[in-house]
């Protein structure tokens, strides 16, 4: 499998121009956890995630050093550290030199890369353009889709994604989140969320009604109504 057939195409991003506060707002409105950081032309910059707005004078979780480490802290890295724990702007605080790979990298190549660089989630390109994102949580899910199915589809994979990912998209019912398709031999995956039982229903009759799948796993979950209060 490659980075195309498992990757979220639904790519939520943030203006260079956003502050913290509002790169904190939509990744907890959107319920993910990092999220690319574009300019004007949608070209990617970095990429902000939850472990970059953690640490914030505003809510006392700067870190603390002890006496030694001040004594060998240089000047630069004590700057870049202040900047850090209380800029406003998102480009003061997102990591900008991101680990990427492209549509055909393989799930091996993916998982060297997150390993190598100790990252959790790499961003795919087309090009300049960001396409998807892959996440540990993607990897997980393409295992769990590997999982032996009798299948009498004689359709590619690719493309019964691609029909699925149509079927479902721009619905009044389609899901505000991101949601994840993974095709395995005709057996349509579905992981994310859904705001009601009639969404989660309809994303399966719809996968149902695509050409060449043979059976549909709905791994989608329930969001309490609550939650939509910050999308």
């Amino acid at each position: 499998m490659r980075a195309a057939q498992i990757m979220s195409s639904v790519v939520l991003s943030i203006p260079e121009s956003a502050t913290v506060f509002e790169a904190a707002e939509a990744m907890v409105g959107a319920g993910v956890s990092a999220m690319p950081v574009v300019d004007g032309t949608g070209r990617m910059v970095g990429i902000v995630s939850e472990a970059d707005l953690i640490r914030r004078a505003e809510i006392g979780t700067e870190p603390h050093k002890s006496w030694f480490q001040r004594l060998f802290s240089d000047d630069a890295a004590s700057a870049r550290e202040y900047v850090g724990l209380h800029s406003r702007r998102v480009t003061d605080v997102m990591t900008s030199k991101v680990v990427t790979v492209d549509e055909d990298a393989t799930l091996g190549q993916i998982v060297d890369q997150m390993a190598l660089h100790k990252v959790k989630r790499v961003p795919v390109m087309r090009g300049n353009a960001v396409v998807g994102i892959v996440s540990r949580a993607n990897l997980l899910r393409a295992l769990l889709s590997r999982e032996t199915e009798p299948s009498g589809s004689t359709r590619p994979d690719d493309q019964i994604r691609r029909d699925v990912e149509a079927a479902v998209a721009g619905q009044s019912w389609t899901s505000p989140w991101p949601v994840n398709v993974v095709v395995n031999s005709g057996v349509v995956h579905f992981w994310g969320f859904v705001q009601s039982q009639a969404a989660l229903d309809a994303y399966r009759v719809a996968a149902e009604n695509v050409e060449g799948v043979s059976k549909v796993k709905n791994h989608l979950r329930r969001i309490p109504s609550s939650v939509n209060m910050g999308v």
